[in-house]
């Protein structure tokens, strides 16, 4: 007699518990968090930045503006004291005379410059831009002051504008060379030695060969050199004595009242009109190349 034995079945084993949810809901947390902190820094700095543009834009079309951000009591009034002020349009003039000639200087010299520093090779090319770049940074316009205005008072180019120009042109150069040497360097070489076995001579490859295929890194140093001559004070301030030849960012400093406070009517419509004319080069520059500033050709 056969004796049958009874299967017990085996008891379940205990389930771990997961931890992959409590995981992701700190991680989703974190990333809100996060997300949160990122979106409220970035309102920070757009207030930061919209306030000064919401106050150019408004201010000068206030009756009686302040320094505060407001809705305008709207009036051009201000713009007419503007035209009543003997030196104020006078100076953007200036002020575009500096630029245009500034830009004209390091355009010719900066363009010569670097297409020589990337065509030949020199033992210490490299160290000597690299030095020279270094020392425009280190030594800046306050700490030649002294030197830099007894060198144009020797020279006898006191309270004029070569005077100013040259200066200027000289702190921007190394900058503007180390710059367009990038552009340069992308120009292939073998359109310049076609250009030389149709008979062209270096002059002719420079205007017509190089000059073209590095237009967008001219243009950018066109702007670049035209913002940074646009709101130089020192320079001017030092070199320029005649008020009928000072330019806008110094002729701003002497907006007062008669009693001594500052116009701000004065200083709110002239800021504006101060800042259109890089504003129409920005978006001249930026319509025609779109801000692409590339050196050389694709392949």
């Amino acid at each position: 007699m056969t004796q049958s034995t009874a299967v017990q079945p085996a008891s379940p084993a205990p389930l771990k518990k997961s931890r992959a949810g409590p995981i992701l809901a700190s991680r989703t947390v974190k990333h809100f968090v996060t997300r949160v902190l990122f979106a409220l820094a970035m309102g920070l700095v757009l207030v930061f930045f919209a306030l000064p543009l919401t106050w150019l834009v408004t201010a000068p079309f206030d009756s009686n503006p302040t320094m505060a951000v407001r809705w305008p009591d709207w009036t051009f009034g201000n713009f007419q004291t503007l035209l009543e002020s003997p030196y104020a349009l006078g100076s953007i003039g200036v002020s575009l005379i500096l630029g245009a000639g500034t830009i004209a200087v390091v355009l010719t010299l900066g363009s010569l410059a670097s297409y020589a520093l990337s065509r030949v090779h020199i033992r210490g090319r490299d160290g000597l831009l690299y030095a020279l770049l270094l020392l425009s940074s280190v030594v800046t316009g306050t700490a030649a002051m002294v030197p830099t205005f007894q060198l144009i008072t020797l020279i006898g180019l006191i309270d004029t504008h070569v005077g100013v120009v040259l200066v200027l042109a000289g702190g921007l150069l190394p900058t503007v060379i180390f710059i367009l040497k990038d552009f340069m360097d992308s120009i292939p070489k073998s359109y310049e030695e076609s250009a030389r076995l149709y008979g062209a001579s270096p002059s002719q490859i420079l205007r017509h060969v190089v000059v073209p295929i590095a237009r967008p890194g001219l243009a950018f140093v066109a702007v670049w050199t035209l913002v940074q001559v646009w709101g130089n004070f020192l320079v001017p301030f030092l070199l320029l004595r005649s008020p009928e030849t000072k330019p806008a960012a110094v002729l701003m400093y002497t907006f007062y009242t008669e009693s001594g406070q500052v116009d701000l009517r004065l200083i709110s419509a002239f800021s504006l009109v101060f800042s259109v004319p890089v504003i129409v080069l920005y978006f001249l520059v930026n319509r025609r190349y779109g801000f692409r500033f590339h050196g050389g050709i694709k392949s």
